[in-house]
């Protein structure tokens, strides 16, 4: 089981309006600032949190107890001016997990009224989170045959595909930046990672690198895929044998 939090403004579309029509900016500056400051106070508690849009974010909250998310809403109160509600989710996939934040809140089902927290019943049963974390190998190559734009929107496509490969999976990936990329995964195993890879080499030509990472904490877990990539490119750059997935455990 792994526990999600769903954290979204309210009352965005209105809000916004109240600026005026030369917004974009702040609006721009606003959400970097809000995922900025939100990954910082989570990540303080061994979480890792992920965009989903620019007004919504999720966040693994495995070990954190409705005392802890009130905790971090109140600092965020005191920094934006902005509602925020956060939907607590917990699952044996995923998607599941935030499927129930979501359900919580568009039921109104209340952890703390005052402080926006929703959630169904929750379990303090909650297991290991899984993260796979993807790059685009060889992406230097890449970029010298195709102009910035060019990139940016095979790497959208790229994103596309991802997404919909591992949603059928009951997974949840998310864009990190550059060629990287992350998904709350649940179990998958390496054939069926391969699935994708074989995909992707087929249609697009293009290879990925994959680290996997389990851990009781959505910290440890992406910290542990990371090593996982990164010991890939050590075994590929002194010589042994190509490696693309690669899996540690804590």
């Amino acid at each position: 089981m792994i526990q999600l939090t769903i954290i979204k403004i309210t009352g965005y579309g209105p809000w916004t309006l109240t600026l005026g029509s030369d917004r974009e900016h702040r609006l721009q500056m606003l959400q970097a600032s809000l995922y900025k400051e939100i990954q910082n106070l989570f990540s303080e508690k061994n979480c890792l949190a992920f965009p989903n849009r620019f007004d919504e974010i999720f966040v693994i909250t495995n070990g954190l107890s409705i005392d802890d998310h009130i905790e971090i809403q109140k600092q965020l109160v005191k920094s934006f001016e902005l509602g925020l509600s956060m939907s607590i989710g917990q699952g044996n996939t995923p998607f599941e997990a935030s499927s129930n934040a979501d359900k919580a809140r568009r039921s109104n089902t209340s952890l703390s009224k005052d402080h926006h927290v929703y959630g169904l019943s929750l379990s303090k049963d909650v297991g290991l989170a899984q993260i796979i974390h993807m790059d685009v190998d060889g992406s230097t190559s890449v970029s010298e045959k195709k102009s910035p734009y060019e990139v940016s929107s095979l790497i959208i496509t790229l994103y596309s595909e991802m997404s919909t490969f591992f949603l059928q999976r009951n997974s949840l990936t998310f864009f990190m930046g550059g060629d990287n990329f992350m998904i709350i995964s649940s179990g998958i195993n390496k054939d069926e990672i391969n699935k994708f890879l074989e995909i992707v080499k087929q249609k697009y030509d293009i290879s990925f690198n994959c680290g996997i990472g389990t851990a009781k904490t959505g910290r440890d877990a992406a910290k542990l895929a990371t090593q996982s990539l990164d010991k890939i490119r050590e075994l590929r750059d002194s010589g042994k044998k190509d490696t693309r997935i690669l899996e540690t455990t804590c």
